[in-house]
């Protein structure tokens, strides 16, 4: 089944400052990706199906993260692994990760959004499906992922710049 993009209405630790510095506000995917670009960070680690889930736990492990997508021999994307797979579907099910591949425990119903997708339908899609990483794919094209954790900063950092503001107009006044 192919992505299921969120329409738009129009790996390494990160440092955060350098993402999200100050400057102006975001609203679009492109935007967030964006800063993560420029802070060097990786937006996006793939797989192929047949990786062993002890091989994707390690990457995950190494490059702080918490899902991997799945990519085909032709380069589409067929789906997504997670830490709550691996938990769910291989260490409560008592299945070996060295002999257990990702295609066999990966979410296949990938949602997707655009870099034109607003960062509040973003929040708001995770929020009601329940999910934490989403692919952003351009012209179908992989270019990132944004996770919950991003627009969790990207808001932060909206609401620091807002209050900097009243602040600077209360003294101005």
């Amino acid at each position: 089944r192919a992505p299921r993009p969120v329409r738009p209405t129009r790996g390494t630790r990160r440092n955060d400052d350098a993402i999200h510095g100050k400057g102006a506000r975001m609203f679009l995917v492109s935007q967030l990706i964006a800063r993560k670009h420029e802070a060097g960070t990786r937006t996006v680690e793939t797989v192929s199906p047949e990786t062993t889930v002890l091989e994707a736990s390690q990457i995950m492990n190494d490059q702080h993260i918490g899902s991997l997508l799945v990519v085909g021999h032709e380069g589409g994307l067929v789906g997504i692994v997670t830490e709550r797979d691996f938990l769910r579907r291989v260490i409560a099910d008592q299945r070996d990760p060295s002999e257990t591949s990702v295609s066999e425990i990966m979410t296949r119903s990938i949602l997707t959004c655009t870099p034109d997708t607003r960062l509040e339908e973003v929040r708001a899609t995770m929020r009601d499906r329940r999910v934490r990483h989403m692919p952003v794919i351009d012209a179908g094209r992989l270019v990132g992922m944004i996770s919950i954790g991003d627009l969790n900063f990207a808001e932060s950092q909206s609401l620091t710049q807002q209050v900097e503001q009243l602040e600077m107009y209360i003294r101005t006044a």
